[in-house]
């Protein structure tokens, strides 16, 4: 039993449905509970903890920012925050940077430049397409956004200017194209990964480049997830050869401290005036020097090939191991985000997981979601693959399909 079943009561409002352990440290992809088990970590705090836990480089540069400032406020230039922008705007071809601190803040950005950038167009009533399984966040405009009906539920009247379609249905958006005439940007996910790690497919995103390229739509991408790295490249849309007009970031950019960012080009990149939009802790000097080694370690020691790498052995070994077994429908996914869907809901798979000594997370009530650190070692993914098939196939074996 750990420390939190002990403990009494808490004040913690009930907001997440907690496993009964409590982390108390970490080292590389490896971390331990206050009891003293060690877990091997898949799921790198949901796409956030990019080097690990512990990494030598990120804790001497906080330790070294730490002690010469935190915060200042976006009343004063800060020279770190020019520094970032200047290398993420490099990295995917932008040229313009606002920073934030989380994912959700960023989408909202998004849609707020979106809705000006109409407005600058003599549009009224500016819509945003947005697509079926989407996840961009729990305020009230992203989670209108968002296409899950179980994140809405509750909070209606839902934020109005939204059209949903289907994701990679290239003809639902042209006759989007050709029966809303406010739409002013298309606001898609590379890859979904609360959706269940579902990709947008290269000839989608290429048909939607080319759709707002008639229309003077902006394509506004959500790397949240699937950004700084994780599929292999630096932004996942890269993949498919594609330039959006914006790009919206969090997670993984820090290593785990909260910094969020959008980067924009071409009109979109001057959309934003001075008291258009703020944020008191967004880009203060600790988050970006945090994912600025961030970045540095990435490129210093080839993490974009090794995530490369270690995606294409976890998801071959997968899928070897699971050929022809009844209950698992695909494995899919790119890099170090990877998606095993089983016929099932297989929530139970989490702590049966749990007691194996991995962790990992399920979406979508049935997608198994693997998104290990960029660290990951060729040993790390054999000892995933080792400890997770028996695990799937046990559970197959007694959990009912439906």
């Amino acid at each position: 039993m750990s420390s939190q079943e002990n403990a009494g009561p808490s004040h913690v409002m009930q907001t997440y449905a907690r496993l009964p352990i409590a982390l108390s440290h970490g080292e590389g992809a490896w971390v331990w509970d206050t009891q003293g088990r060690r877990y091997l970590d898949a799921l790198s705090g949901i796409a956030v903890n990019t080097l690990g836990h512990a990494h030598p480089r990120l804790v001497a540069a906080l330790t070294d920012q730490v002690g010469k400032l935190i915060h200042t406020s976006n009343l004063y230039q800060i020279p770190l925050q020019e520094q970032l922008a200047d290398r993420l705007c490099a990295l995917g071809g932008m040229d313009t940077a606002f920073f934030c601190n989380s994912g959700l803040e960023a989408n909202e950005a998004a849609i707020k430049l979106a809705r000006l950038h109409g407005h600058k167009r003599g549009i009224a009533r500016p819509e945003i397409v947005v697509f079926e399984r989407a996840f961009h966040g729990r305020s009230l405009a992203t989670l209108s956004a968002t296409g899950n009906p179980k994140v809405q539920k509750g909070f209606e009247p839902l934020v109005e200017g939204f059209v949903r379609v289907a994701l990679n249905d290239a003809s639902a958006l042209q006759q989007v194209a050709n029966t809303h005439p406010n739409v002013v940007a298309v606001f898609v996910e590379a890859i979904q990964g609360e959706g269940g790690i579902q990709p947008a497919h290269a000839d989608f995103l290429q048909a939607a480049r080319a759709l707002c390229d008639r229309h003077g739509w902006l394509l506004m991408i959500d790397e949240v997830q699937c950004g700084t790295g994780r599929t292999g490249k630096w932004f996942a849309h890269q993949w498919a050869g594609v330039k959006p007009d914006v790009i919206a970031m969090a997670k993984g950019l820090a290593s785990g401290v909260p910094i969020g960012a959008i980067l924009a080009r071409g009109a979109a990149a001057t959309t934003f005036g001075p008291g258009q939009h703020g944020t008191t802790f967004g880009g203060n000097p600790l988050a970006c020097r945090a994912a600025l080694e961030t970045l540095a370690v990435i490129e210093d020691d080839a993490l974009l090939a090794n995530a490369a790498a270690r995606g294409d052995q976890i998801q071959h070994a997968l899928r070897h191991a699971f050929s022809g077994l009844d209950g698992v429908v695909e494995v899919r996914g790119q890099g170090l985000m990877i998606g095993i869907e089983l016929d099932r809901p297989a929530g139970d798979l989490v702590r049966l997981m749990l007691e194996r000594g991995v962790l990992l997370n399920v979406t979508q009530e049935r997608v198994i979601r693997l998104l290990p650190p960029l660290i990951f070692t060729a040993d790390q993914a054999d000892a995933l693959v080792q400890a997770l098939v028996p695990a799937v196939q046990d559970f197959l074996q007694t959990a009912t399909a439906q």
